[in-house]
């Protein structure tokens, strides 16, 4: 089994889901603070709106550990780490957590066939215990696009997507998520124009 991107083609999806799974690049236009330089990965994208979580925000406080504390969840101190990081502006005090698919809980939703997202505390608690996904971050909060609206922004180029890759998602190389993600498409940030247009 691979950890690489995945590249294989997305059967059996409507045009207007393409983005479900996929990585989001900020391009270097991006305007607003929030989401400079980001790198986002897509949980859902419908006809209704989508969702993503951030990727590269960490965050200094609170650690796993007194979030568990904040919670109730035993054992205290925790087994197992999770990197804590901002997954977008919207609902920022729920936690949520992006996993790999060999764990799956009550409410779990499948992104693809190797990534979930689970927003209970029963992840927690495995988690806490020594147990639960094999590759797992929390977030705090979300990205959220209303109605055609991310749509839009990919047609103004605000966005560039990749597959999605293991190591960009789950490792705490913050700093350099962004710049490995344009790699992907063989991109060096220093020769994107602020001002990319489009045909």
């Amino acid at each position: 089994m691979t950890t690489g991107p995945n590249t294989q083609p997305k059967q059996n999806i409507s045009e207007a889901d393409w983005l479900t799974g996929q990585l989001l690049i900020a391009m270097p236009a991006m305007r607003d603070p929030r989401f400079v330089q980001s790198v986002i990965f897509i949980c859902a994208h419908t006809p209704d709106g989508a969702m993503g979580v951030v990727l590269n925000r960490p965050v200094k406080s609170p650690k796993f550990p007194d979030l568990l504390q904040h919670l109730g969840v035993e054992p205290s101190p925790p087994q197992r780490l999770l990197p804590v990081g901002t997954g977008g502006p919207v609902d920022d005090q729920r936690g949520f957590v992006l996993h790999s698919s060999d764990w799956t809980g009550e409410g779990s939703m499948e992104v693809d066939p190797q990534h979930l997202l689970s927003a209970n505390l029963e992840i927690l608690r495995a988690v806490a215990a020594g147990g639960g996904p094999e590759k797992a971050r929390l977030v705090l909060g979300y990205a959220g696009w209303g109605a055609g609206q991310l749509d839009e922004e990919m047609k103004q180029n605000a966005w560039l997507n990749v597959p999605p890759d293991d190591a960009i998602i789950y490792d705490t190389n913050y700093g350099t998520k962004w710049q490995r993600a344009l790699a992907m498409l063989h991109i060096d940030p220093a020769q994107l124009s602020t001002g990319a247009g489009h045909a």
